[in-house]
C-alpha cells in the first residue's frame, strides 16, 4: 500500500467507479479535533486530580530522622511509581484509543470505496445502504448518517445525530477541490464517541486521480465505551500496584535508614560519654562514605581533646602544688616576721615619725601576706578536696555574733544585726565564722554603711529587720550595705580568684580570695551564696544553707 500522508490518502481511486469516496486517513485532520475533544478533557482530569491532591497533602510536623529518611525514600519511591504509572497509562491510552479508531476509519472508509449511490440519492435506497453499512461496523457497529443537500437519512430512528458537531461538518464540505477523512473523539452526557466523516467524490475521468466532490456525506458514529473502561481498569490496576509497591518499598527504607542511623547513635552516644568526662571514648570507624569520615574526624577531635585537657590538668596540678609547697614554706618564715613586726609595733611610739611609719607599713603588710597565705593554703585544700566539715548544732545568731564581736564590727553606725532568734543549725562553727566575716568585710571595704546582717528561715517573717523565727527547710544569711552596688558586668565574677572589678588598680584590700573562699565553704555545707544589687542601691549577698 502507498505511504499515506496527514490529512489525505494518495491511495489510486478505485478505476471503472463512476462514484467513490474522498481520500482520509486516520491520522489526519480530525488528530488536532482529538487533541481538543478527547485528549483534552482527559488532561483537564487529570490536572484536577492532580492539584486537589496537592491541596490535600498535608503540612509535615518535624519528625526525628529514621522517620525523615524513610519518609523521603518512600516520596521518592510514590513519584517514581507514579511517574511510570503516568507515562504508562498515557501510552496505554493512545495506544488503545488509536487502535479502535483507526480500526473504524479504516473500516468505513473501505465500506464507503466500495458503494455505488445514484445522485440524487433516493431516500429509501439510502437508509436501506445506510444500515447495510451499520452492520458492517468494525469494531464494534455504527450508527451512520448521510447529507445531501438538505436530505438526512440514518440507520436510526433519528436522521441526525447531536454528537456531530458543526465543526466536523464543515472539515467535510472543506477543501472541495482534494476531499479528505475527518474524526474527532467527543464527550457527549459523559459518555465517549468517536465520530467519522467522509464526503463522497467521483471521478471526471478513468486514469485521472482528480475526483469531484458530489455533495453526499457519509459520518459514522461509535461509542468508545469499551475503551474507557480498558483505560479505567489500567487506572485501578496502576493505583491497586502502587500501594503494595510503596509497603515492599518500605523495608529498603527501614534497611537504609538503620545503616545512616547507627553510626549516628554511636556519635550521640560518645558525646554524652565525653560530655560526663570520659575524653577515651572512642568510635569505630569503618567503610570510606561521609559518615565513616566523620566518625575518624570526631576520633581525632576527642583524641586532641584528651591531651589537651589532660596537660592542663597536669599544668594546674603542678600550680596548686607550687602555691600549697610556698604557702606551707612562707608560715614559719612568716611566723617569725609577725613576732617581729608585733615587737616593733610595740616600740614604734619611742622612734622618729619616719622610723614608725616604716614601721607599722611592714607591720600591716606582714599581716596581709599571713593572709593570703593562710587563704591560699585554704584553696589548695579546697582544690585537692581535703577540706572536711566538722559539724556541731549550734545557734546560728549566737555565731554571727561573736563573729562581729571578735572583729570589732560592733558600732551600730556601721553595722546592724538582725537575728532571728532561736534558729539552730548544724554547722561548722569555723567556716561559718569565715563566711560571715568575710561577707561582712567585703561590705565594710567596698560597700558604705549601714551593713545590715540578717539571719532568718526560709518562709519565716522577714518583718521587723527581717528576723524570721519560723520552721522551715532553709537558713539564709544576708548581708547587705549601702554603696554603690555592684556594675552588672562584674556580678558574674565576684566569686572567682583574684578578680578585679577596677583593672587599672593594682592591689586590692584583701587577698583577692576572700570570696572565692566563702563561696567553698557554703558548696561544703550544701549551700549557695548569691551576689545581687537592691533596688534602693547597694549590694546584696545572700547564703543558703540547707537545715
Amino acid at each position: 500500500m502507498p505511504r499515506e500522508e496527514p490529512g489525505r490518502d494518495t491511495r489510486d481511486l478505485p478505476r471503472g467507479t463512476p462514484y467513490g469516496t474522498g481520500a482520509g486517513n486516520a491520522y489526519g485532520s480530525g488528530g488536532g479535533e482529538t487533541s481538543r475533544r478527547g485528549d483534552g478533557n482527559g488532561t483537564r482530569e487529570a490536572d484536577g486530580r492532580g492539584r486537589a491532591a496537592r491541596r490535600g497533602r498535608l503540612r509535615l510536623r518535624p519528625f526525628g530522622l529514621r522517620t525523615r529518611l524513610v519518609l523521603a525514600f518512600l516520596l521518592v519511591a510514590a513519584v517514581g511509581c507514579g511517574t511510570t504509572a503516568a507515562l504508562t497509562y498515557r501510552a496505554a491510552r493512545s495506544a488503545i484509543l488509536e487502535q479502535t479508531q483507526n480500526t473504524a476509519v479504516s473500516a468505513f472508509r473501505d465500506q464507503v470505496d466500495d458503494l455505488a449511490v445514484p445522485l440524487p440519492p433516493d431516500e429509501d435506497s439510502l437508509r436501506d445502504t445506510l444500515l447495510n453499512l451499520a452492520g458492517k461496523g468494525k469494531p464494534r457497529p455504527w450508527r451512520v448518517y448521510a447529507e445531501y443537500g438538505s436530505l438526512r437519512v440514518s440507520s436510526t430512528d433519528r436522521p441526525t445525530s447531536s454528537v456531530i458537531t458543526p465543526e466536523l461538518r464543515a472539515r467535510a464540505h472543506a477543501r472541495r477541490d482534494t476531499p479528505h477523512t475527518s474524526f474527532q473523539r467527543v464527550v457527549k452526557n459523559g459518555v465517549p464517541y468517536l465520530t467519522i466523516a467522509i464526503p463522497a467524490v467521483f471521478i471526471t475521468r478513468v486514469g485521472e486521480e482528480a475526483a469531484q466532490p458530489t455533495g453526499l456525506v457519509f459520518y459514522a458514529v461509535m461509542e468508545l465505551r469499551e475503551e474507557e473502561a480498558n483505560v479505567e481498569a489500567m487506572v485501578t490496576a496502576a493505583r491497586d500496584g502502587a500501594l503494595p509497591a510503596l509497603a515492599i518499598a518500605l523495608v529498603p527504607a527501614l534497611i537504609a535508614s538503620r545503616g545512616v542511623l547507627r553510626p549516628v547513635r554511636e556519635l550521640r552516644r560518645a558525646a554524652h560519654s565525653m560530655g560526663r568526662g570520659r575524653l577515651d571514648t572512642r568510635i569505630h570507624a569503618k567503610g570510606s562514605d561521609e559518615l565513616a569520615d566523620l566518625a575518624r574526624t570526631f576520633n581525632e577531635s576527642a583524641a586532641e581533646l584528651e591531651r589537651s585537657v589532660a596537660e592542663l590538668r597536669r599544668a594546674e596540678a603542678r600550680a596548686r602544688r607550687f602555691a600549697s609547697d610556698v604557702s606551707h614554706e612562707l608560715r614559719t618564715p612568716l611566723a617569725g616576721m609577725l613576732a617581729v613586726t608585733e615587737v616593733l609595733d610595740e616600740d614604734a611610739e619611742g622612734l622618729d615619725s619616719d622610723t614608725a611609719r616604716a614601721v607599722r607599713l611592714i607591720s600591716a603588710e606582714t599581716v596581709k601576706l599571713a593572709v593570703l597565705v593562710e587563704d591560699l593554703m585554704e584553696i589548695s585544700r579546697f582544690d585537692a578536696r581535703a577540706a572536711e566539715l566538722h559539724t556541731d548544732e549550734v545557734d546560728v545568731a549566737d555565731c554571727v555574733r561573736k563573729t562581729l564581736i571578735s572583729r570589732r564590727w560592733t558600732d551600730p553606725g556601721q553595722v546592724h544585726a538582725a537575728l532571728g532568734e532561736g534558729i539552730r543549725a548544724r554547722l561548722d562553727p569555723r567556716r561559718f565564722d569565715v563566711v560571715v566575716a568575710n561577707l561582712v568585710g567585703n561590705a565594710l571595704r567596698h560597700g558604705r554603711p549601714l551593713v545590715t546582717v540578717r539571719v532568718y528561715t526560709d518562709g519565716g517573717d522577714e518583718g521587723d529587720g527581717g528576723a524570721g523565727t519560723g520552721e522551715a527547710g532553709v537558713l539564709v544569711v544576708q548581708v547587705s550595705d549601702r554603696g554603690p552596688g555592684i556594675h552588672p558586668d562584674v556580678l558574674p565574677h565576684v566569686f572567682e580568684r583574684f578578680y578585679k572589678a577596677d583593672p587599672a588598680r593594682a592591689r586590692s584590700a584583701g587577698s583577692g580570695l576572700g570570696l572565692a573562699i566563702t563561696q567553698e565553704n557554703v558548696r561544703l555545707h550544701g549551700g549557695t551564696v548569691e551576689a545581687a544589687n537592691h533596688p534602693a542601691g547597694g549590694a546584696v549577698f545572700t547564703v543558703r544553707i540547707p537545715l
